[in-house]
């Protein structure tokens, strides 16, 4: 009989103590509530800005218009954006096996970071709260501000810039599509769709 008093003292001490430490984790919430806020921050907050957003820095510190003077002295504007030469510079090389040096451009290097992040977008967009329905409203907004700068703006009339802006629309598209599958799934499995 002592040795059974023994082992349920030995179990409701552990069960007490698990108790414990569930209650601390329930009463450390400080730090899962700012966990939940950094989710939230990251559900609205459209990844895509990044790429857009070093673009447009690269833009703004680029010059305007280049203007020449050609043989006959008269003054000639440049009719390619000021940005492209710093866009078609190298930003780094790495020789190949086959004997080639392959060439990563400072263009290229933004439209790579861009997929990546599209690639996260629309994993993303796989989840149907309200901070989704707000991050495509941003997408959507972002889309508008790119087309706005690629009609407008010279340094934005790139190739480069053109597919970000593509990339954009596209975030945007498969954003709400992905959504609204992913919606009629969820209803579908509730009831009678």
């Amino acid at each position: 009989m002592d040795n059974r008093d023994t082992k349920i003292a030995l179990t409701a001490a552990a069960v007490s103590k698990m108790e414990r430490k569930r209650a601390e984790r329930d009463s450390d919430g400080g730090k899962q509530k700012q966990g939940s806020s950094m989710r939230l921050i990251f559900g609205i907050f459209p990844l895509l800005v990044i790429p857009v957003v070093l673009y447009n820095l690269l833009a703004l510190t680029s010059g305007g218009p280049v203007e020449t003077t050609n043989a006959a002295g008269q003054l000639v504007t440049s009719q390619v954006a000021p940005l492209a030469a710093m866009l078609a510079e190298t930003a780094f090389s790495l020789p190949m096996i086959s004997g080639v040096e392959w060439v990563l451009t400072r263009g290229d290097a933004i439209v790579l970071l861009a997929v990546t992040f599209l690639f996260l977008e629309i994993l993303k967009s796989t989840s149907t709260g309200t901070a989704t329905i707000i991050n495509h409203g941003i997408s959507l907004l972002l889309f508008i501000i790119c087309l706005v700068q690629f009609l407008l703006m010279p340094n934005f009339a790139t190739s480069t810039f053109f597919i970000l802006m593509s990339m954009t629309l596209l975030d945007v598209l498969a954003g709400v599509i992905v959504t609204i599958v992913s919606a009629r799934r969820d209803f579908g499995v509730g009831g009678d769709v």
